[in-house]
């Protein structure tokens, strides 16, 4: 698509908005960073409403196209939607609310998983609100007709994720207890259907064994955004330093300390923000450029 196309000197120096309910999405940071370093990137973690999984979809919406007004107000480029449940249940709204590009990371991971499997048989983890959606389901099944697809929500994924409970005893437990009915199944490819998942990789192999292969939907949407912003000849070719700034809605304390596992980096620019309601958007953006 042609994106800014006479702008596309200084569109390209803009940064990449990317949002999550809380830490995970910043898997799909690392990953975004490894393949573009160049790149401005600003993040937004929804710290203060997370999780997203166990809400109703009218909410999830009304907090995605705030978090999606809230970076758009930061003249990003692109948009990437790191959190599984949002790209179920509503990107095709978050696509008509802008102009420029908007990346979710449920597609990227059900292409790469028809890739992977050779059995035919799928298993899906994500949230409550994402396996409900049969969103997964739906685009594996367009990608190959014969496919079996199994899902699994893990609503304990996320808040052990979150609490950095990546490893132990109780995680152990709570693997088992979610991933038993799939590792019966004889799937052979398991996608991680939540940005926070990866985190859990280590403990999910060992028990689903090293014949399944694991789809992690954060390297998946990185190559996208790559693909995607080259196509559209958006790179930022620079060479300046990049700048990555992190937005989040509570306790920037935690987020750093646990998001530092996550990127492999300490988080130094974290700044507490209000996302205003929707209907409150227009007077607050135009008191903030009046400051």
């Amino acid at each position: 698509m042609n994106y800014n196309r006479e702008n596309g000197k200084n569109t390209a120096c803009k940064p990449i908005g990317i949002f999550d309910s809380g830490i995970g999405g910043l898997t799909v940071v690392k990953e975004i960073i490894k393949i573009l370093p160049g790149e401005d990137i600003l993040y937004l973690g929804d710290t203060a409403r997370v999780p997203y999984g166990i809400r109703s979809p009218d909410t999830v919406m009304r907090y995605a196209l705030e978090n999606t007004e809230f970076l758009l107000h930061h003249g990003i480029k692109m948009l990437v939607v790191a959190c599984n449940t949002v790209s179920a249940i509503g990107l095709d709204t978050l696509e008509k609310k802008t102009d420029i590009p908007v990346v979710g990371v449920l597609n990227p991971g059900a292409k790469a998983a028809i890739k992977a499997t050779k059995k035919g048989r799928i298993g899906i983890i994500g949230t409550e609100a994402t396996i409900s959606s049969n969103a997964y389901q739906r685009a594996i099944r367009s990608l190959g007709n014969s496919t079996e697809v199994f899902g699994t929500a893990c609503s304990l994924f996320v808040p052990l994720v979150e609490e950095g409970l990546f490893e132990g005893k109780i995680t152990e437990l709570i693997v088992e207890r979610y991933l038993s009915d799939l590792k019966s199944r004889d799937i052979d490819t398991l996608v991680l259907g939540c940005t926070h998942y990866p985190m859990l990789k280590k403990q999910i192999r060992a028990f689903m064994g090293y014949g399944v292969i694991l789809i992690d939907s954060a390297v998946e949407t990185a190559q996208t955004v790559r693909d995607i912003l080259t196509e559209a000849q958006l790179l930022n070719n620079t060479g300046s330093l990049p700048e990555r700034r992190f937005f989040v809605t509570d306790s920037p304390g935690r987020f750093q300390r646990i998001g530092a596992a996550f990127l492999g980096n300490e988080i130094t620019e974290i700044e507490r923000v209000a996302i205003p309601r929707r209907e409150q958007h227009r007077n607050f953006y135009q008191h903030q450029e009046e400051r």
